[in-house]
């Protein structure tokens, strides 16, 4: 079975809570590389609970999609709480949705730019049930199974928030 196949069901659990709460999700995909919101996306009707969102991969699309000053980042790392929540805030914000869920990790088969071991990921979700970070580290280098874990991770802090 395909990840998107695997994925689905949990995606319409999660679009299931976002119509019933009249709210909408905004998703900042970093190493998983647009696997969130390609999840959420395989839900027949997704514009009712999904309104966008990007893949951050680089410090210019980070400044583009976030908008957000590089002096908003200072002190902070990938890959950690506080990067995540910032990332999550400001794509909800700039999208103007209720929800932002960002993920913020180092997939591994390259050395991360600020030094984050491979198989690390942070999922930070921030809308009207508060701001929830949910750590994920695997030790392995390997990529795309680290892709898939961190996408599940986002999807599960994503689903319980909501379920709550």
């Amino acid at each position: 079975m395909d990840l998107l196949s695997e994925l689905h069901p949990q995606a319409s659990r999660i679009a299931a809570l976002l119509r019933a709460r009249g709210e909408k999700v905004a998703v900042a995909d970093g190493a998983t590389g647009g696997l969130i919101a390609a999840s959420l996306l395989t839900v027949p009707g997704a514009l009712d609970f999904f309104v966008g969102g990007g893949v951050v991969y680089s410090l210019r699309g980070r400044d583009v999609l976030f908008a957000l000053p590089r002096e908003a980042y200072k002190g902070m790392r990938g890959a950690t709480d506080d990067y995540a929540l910032l990332q999550a805030r400001a794509i909800r914000d700039n999208f103007g949705a209720e929800w932002g869920l960002a993920e913020s990790g180092s997939v591994g088969g390259s050395t991360h730019p600020s030094g984050a071991p491979a198989g690390r990921s942070v999922a930070a979700l921030v809308g009207p049930g508060g701001e929830h970070t949910r750590l994920l580290e695997t030790a392995s280098d390997d990529r795309i199974a680290n892709m898939a874990a961190f996408t599940r991770n986002a999807l599960a802090l994503l689903e319980a928030t909501l379920a709550g």
